[in-house]
């Protein structure tokens, strides 16, 4: 069986803009993430929000770890972890 491959690329845009979704509402409702600024939120908004909408490769975002980021939002799982989280570095995430 194949993948329709232009549904996978659907559902990966809506996956991203939800994940958008979810990061602008919790800091319009003031519950937003303790180590990352409202600006560094949107930001990362704008980041999703371009990766979904861009028919290319969005200049130096790294679409799979955009989506990876995207399921850690939607699932609020972790999303610190991703390299993608405003301030990801090492010493945060020494190893």
């Amino acid at each position: 069986m194949m993948t329709d491959q232009s549904s996978v690329r659907e559902s990966q845009d809506a996956l991203l803009k939800q994940a958008a979704k979810i990061l602008r509402t919790r800091y319009e409702l003031g519950k937003g993430y303790v180590d990352v600024s409202s600006a560094e939120a949107a930001d990362l908004v704008v980041t999703l929000e371009a990766t979904a909408s861009d028919t290319n490769r969005t200049d130096g975002v790294d679409r799979e770890e955009a989506i990876a980021l995207a399921h850690r939002l939607v699932d609020d799982d972790q999303p610190e972890m991703s390299p993608m989280w405003p301030r990801a570095s090492a010493e945060r995430h020494p190893g």
